[in-house]
């Protein structure tokens, strides 16, 4: 274990600097056809998310026309599942295809913080190890979702489909002649078999480099199981074995020489590729139905991110004086769920955070609107004898919680008594790229009034200052605003929470100057809205290319109408012809904000990724800022539609004049590496120009089109980079996270830097944790200085439950900050491992042959299922085929175990049936029954009583308790 934990250290610092991979290629392939652990995984979550899309439509009576394939795109799958939309309905992919990002992005960092964890990769025959680290991911997936947290859950998928994946590629399975998925591997109570033994030799040398017969004929004759051994510090491995092979496997060079990798066609065994990939979605999608049927339909389809609205997420002051704040807030929200409660602009989920002082949540996280409408109702105002609020605490937990890219809108009157944690919640911004709007009311007016005495309390410009850097930083807006006109304001609430909101054009002038900015409306765009925040003295004129022109004097006028509330005004653009190119003159020497949005269904999604120079040179999710003076790269994803021509991709710093060009390279289905290089020192957004000229899921568009990101992008010269040694944290045990500090020049370390940095590590659970106060770089150290985090997670913590924790790092002046963030589920260690039980008891009733005379024919069943006496229990049977009605009760065992009685009753028109069966842990067990079909044609109908519930297609059922008793025996377990 010491060389091992020795091991571990070295390679942090080697992956930093090469990124060595031993997989299917994480992002991209550069060279050839090859699949990439992304395209798998895409791959496979749209092809099941069509498939339960199909079922629900089908149980619903409703059609389904999508051809379920690997060609499937992101916006066809969204469309097809859209059960309500019309063809002038605006479809929004980006949430779907945000949430795929997560999952492939969870994937692909197995290859930097697990790399050498042989069960990860199931590399030096480490079967049973790796089967047990995806049967404990999709616990911990399954008890995610439990508590509705989604977004933990798809990060912990992504990372066990990783492992599931490489298993087709490292071992032998393509090779014995498999062509269907090692279903075992994601079933723990299942014998793993045929497995060769450590002593037993599977490889002989490769010829001349030539490894398509390096495999044993004896291995392949027995059909025994192996994989290859990885190592890039040593050459040893058991004698006769396989090495994984390639030029970072040190093994692959000791007899026998060689590898039976299929990561890519130039591997060792390449020309298995293909086969190993289609397998690993094959598998993929196993593993999905497998979750599928523990978490039911509906969280599966959440699980996946398909909706087409984010969270309605609000973080609310209650301290006294917030009465009209939290009246206000309830009113709008409670509009925005009854107005599109059962439409496809439903927000997918609500997050409420509470905060006053010296408190600050419970978080409250539901996909319950009714839920959270009760919730908020309970809010009161009270208390708050001292003006500042924890306002900042209540927003971290709402940023960790929501998915990312959401809308949060914060409700205060108060300054932040938390305001160190700036930093903390900048990182989450960045991170998140959630986008923060303040609703700040009576700023610099009496505040509170204590036992009937006024005192003059107020947020002072300063205290207001930070949340305008937090606004600004998100792409957000800081609401100024009276009590009384905040009715006014909360209007942007519900513009954020319609369908497809896209932001043209956004910018920020701190300090204010008079400017001119012009934005290009495209044919796709409706709604257009202008949002500016500024001083009462700030003016403006709109104007078009047309020569039609508008002033600030003018509420009503040719091109917009507006409102003004506090600092916002809010113009609405006449819905005549708004295609064209438009102009916004702003006259003021004090801060403003200009934010241009509008609904379409085309937009795009961006992701910080660093290169990996290692066997793949690919690319991984960067956390933290890019370096200044360096280069930086991202993967922008095109959204709604399939034919988009991105023509420039630029950061724009929000400061000044300076615009960085990247240069594009396309990988297919609107993807795009874009590289930068050389990045001065700045506050930068992403900005998209591009050509569309033909028709889009949603509509027709044509001509050019501009889009931008919300979030700024800011650079440091400070690298902090930060590996956990795993993901998950069991409740009640501690990690340790070692980081490094660097200092750099023109994005490179500087090997002579010295200096000093404050350490600040915090986590949003407020869990316990230790770090160094600061951390100092030396002469001679090389330019680096390390340091190492512990966090404890109390044994209270819910299993499924996640904690995010942020490493900063900031230089002596207070000028340069850079952070790191990491993200850990939560989940108990899960004993039960066994499948739910089925014991057939009997069926009844005999079918006609003839489908004319089913209708009037009942067929029905009894069985027993179980999950032993130690076993989770068993908490829902649902019908996963078939037409008819099924009644639960629950019985005591001799052994003390539950029994849970299943009685199912059907028309002879269903005369199968598949009941699944879920424990508390989320193992699942299945029932299969047949009715008994005879040539007779006079069998008299069944009849059935205390009828409770009818389900088809897979609906989950009540249980009741309604016990039947019958005599034959015809079902199947499966």
């Amino acid at each position: 274990m010491a060389s091992r934990r020795s091991a571990l250290l070295t390679v942090a610092v080697i992956l930093t600097l090469s990124g060595r991979t031993h997989s299917f290629q994480p992002l991209f392939s550069f060279s050839g056809n090859s699949s990439t652990h992304r395209d798998i995984t895409q791959r496979a979550v749209l092809r099941k998310t069509a498939e339960v899309c199909r079922d629900i439509a089908a149980a619903e009576g409703r059609d389904f026309s999508l051809t379920i394939d690997d060609s499937l795109s992101v916006g066809q799958v969204q469309s097809a599942c859209s059960s309500t939309g019309t063809s002038s309905t605006l479809l929004s992919t980006v949430m779907f295809q945000n949430s795929i990002a997560k999952m492939y992005f969870g994937n692909a960092i197995v290859d930097v913080i697990l790399a050498l964890s042989e069960e990860h990769h199931f590399d030096d025959e480490t079967i049973p190890g790796g089967r047990d680290v995806i049967t404990t991911g999709v616990a911990a997936v399954k008890a995610s979702v439990k508590q509705e947290n989604f977004v933990a859950g798809r990060w912990t998928l992504g990372q066990i489909c990783h492992t599931l994946q490489d298993f087709y590629s490292h071992s032998n399975w393509v090779e014995l002649g498999n062509s269907a998925p090692y279903s075992a591997l994601i079933i723990p109570d299942q014998q793993l078999e045929n497995l060769a033994g450590l002593t037993t030799p599977t490889c002989r040398n490769c010829s001349g480099g030539d490894c398509t017969n390096n495999l044993l004929p004896d291995l392949l004759q027995q059909g025994l199981l192996t994989s290859g051994y990885f190592n890039i510090f040593s050459s040893e491995k058991p004698p006769g074995k396989c090495s994984h092979g390639g030029f970072f496997d040190q093994t692959s060079r000791r007899d026998p020489v060689g590898g039976i990798s299929k990561d890519d066609l130039g591997s060792s065994h390449g020309w298995l590729h293909p086969q190993a990939a289609d397998l690993a979605v094959n598998a993929t999608i196993e593993l999905l139905e497998d979750i599928r049927l523990a978490i039911g339909d509906k969280n599966f389809l959440l699980l996946m991110g398909l909706s087409q609205s984010s969270v309605l997420c609000f973080v609310i002051d209650t301290t006294g004086s917030m009465s009209d704040d939290i009246a206000e807030a309830k009113r709008v929200s409670f509009s925005i769920i009854d107005s599109k409660r059962g439409t496809q602009q439903e927000p997918s989920a609500y997050i409420l955070v509470p905060f006053n002082d010296p408190g600050f949540g419970p978080l409250l996280m539901t996909t319950n609107a009714d839920v959270f409408k009760e919730s908020i109702n309970k809010l009161s105002a009270s208390g708050g004898g001292d003006i500042p609020e924890l306002c900042l605490s209540g927003l971290q937990l709402a940023l960790t919680a929501a998915p990312p890219s959401s809308e949060i809108f914060v409700f205060t009157d108060a300054p932040a008594k938390d305001a160190y944690l700036k930093s903390t919640i900048t990182a989450l911004i960045e991170s998140t790229k959630s986008v923060v709007t303040f609703m700040l009311t009576d700023v610099l007016a009496s505040r509170r009034r204590r036992r009937g005495v006024p005192t003059s309390r107020s947020m002072s410009q300063l205290a207001a200052q930070l949340y305008r850097d937090l606004a600004e930083a998100s792409g957000g807006q800081a609401i100024e605003v009276t009590k009384a006109g905040l009715t006014l304001a909360t209007s942007v609430i519900e513009d954020a929470s319609a369908s497809a909101v896209v932001t043209v054009f956004q910018i920020a002038k701190n300090p204010g100057r008079p400017d001119n900015f012009t934005f290009t409306v495209d044919e796709s765009l409706r709604n257009m809205t202008v949002y500016i925040t500024g001083r009462s003295s700030l003016t403006f004129n709109l104007s078009r290319s047309t020569g039609v022109s508008q002033d600030s004097s003018q509420s009503t006028g040719p091109l917009a109408s507006f409102t003004t509330a506090g600092n916002l005004r809010r113009l609405s653009l006449s819905t005549d012809n708004q295609t064209g190119q438009w102009e916004i003159s702003v006259n003021s020497n004090d801060p403003y904000s200009v934010k241009v949005t509008g609904q379409s269904s085309v937009n795009f999604i961006y992701n910080l990724v660093e290169a990996h120079e290692g066997a793949h040179g690919d690319f991984g999710l960067k956390e933290g800022r890019p370096l200044s003076g360096g280069n930086a790269s991202l993967l922008v994803t095109v959204t709604g539609s399939d034919t988009v021509k991105v023509t420039e991709v630029t950061l724009v710093d929000s400061s000044g004049p300076t615009v960085v060009n990247g240069s594009l390279k396309s990988f297919g289905g609107g993807n795009f590496l874009v590289t930068f290089l050389n990045i001065p020192a700045g506050n930068y957004v992403v900005r998209l120009r591009a050509e569309e000229g033909t028709t889009t899921r949603s509509t027709a568009t044509s001509g050019s089109f501009q889009r931008q990101a919300s979030t700024q992008i800011r650079t440091s010269s400070i690298s902090v980079t930060a590996q956990a040694n795993r993901s998950s944290i069991e409740p009640g045990s501690s990690i340790s996270i070692p980081f490094t500090v660097v200092t750099t020049t023109n994005g490179v370390a500087n090997s002579t830097g010295t200096g000093t940095f404050t350490v600040r590590a915090n986590n949003d659970r407020s869990y316990d944790s230790t770090s160094p106060s600061s951390v100092s770089i030396t002469a001679g150290s090389g330019g680096q200085a390390n340091g190492t985090v512990t966090l404890t997670v109390p044994s209270s913590a819910a299993s499924g439950t996640d904690v995010t924790l942020t490493i900063e790092a900031e230089n002596a002046a207070a000028s340069d900050i850079n952070y790191a963030v990491l993200r850990f589920s939560l989940a108990t260690k899960v004993t039960d491992v066994t499948r739910p039980v089925c014991e057939v008891k009997s069926t009844s009733g005999t079918c006609p042959s003839s489908s004319s005379l089913c209708a009037s024919t009942q067929w029905e069943f009894l069985a027993n299922l179980t999950d032993g006496v130690n076993g989770t229990g068993i908490e829902r049977v649902s019908i996963r085929q078939g037409n008819g009605t099924l009644n639960t009760s629950t019985v005591i065992g001799a052994g003390g175990e539950n029994i849970t009685v299943i009685s199912y009753s059907a028309s002879c028109c269903s005369q199968n049936v598949e009941l699944t069966a879920v424990d508390g842990v989320g193992n699942v067990g299945t029932c299969v029954g047949q009715a008994k079909v005879t040539e007779s044609t006079t069998a008299a109908p069944i009849t059935t009583t205390a009828v409770n519930t009818t389900a088809s297609g897979g609906r989950t059922l009540a249980l009741s308790h309604t016990c039947w008793i019958s005599v034959v025996v015809c079902l199947l377990w499966k």
